[in-house]
């Protein structure tokens, strides 16, 4: 009886150790370490980096001439 229970409990950590092993080898989600922040130009509405956007008065731009249109139009 006893190597019975012996066995058991060797089974279950076996068992658990793989579950483990799996999981650290393969996650369910891997972390993308490449992922950017995407915004979308307040002009023409294409979405690009945040890294490649230039600021203003209204949001985010794709370019210089973006940016002017906007400022220079009623609603910018």
């Amino acid at each position: 009886m006893k190597y019975l229970l012996l066995l058991a409990l060797v089974g279950v950590a076996l068992w658990l150790w793989s579950g483990a092993r799996r999981r650290r080898v393969a996650p369910d989600r891997p972390a993308d370490p490449k992922a950017v922040e995407m915004v979308r130009c307040a002009h023409c509405g294409v979405h690009l980096p945040r890294t490649e956007s230039l600021p203003g008065q209204g949001g985010q731009f794709c370019d210089a001439a973006h940016r002017s249109a906007f400022e220079k139009s009623p609603h910018g």
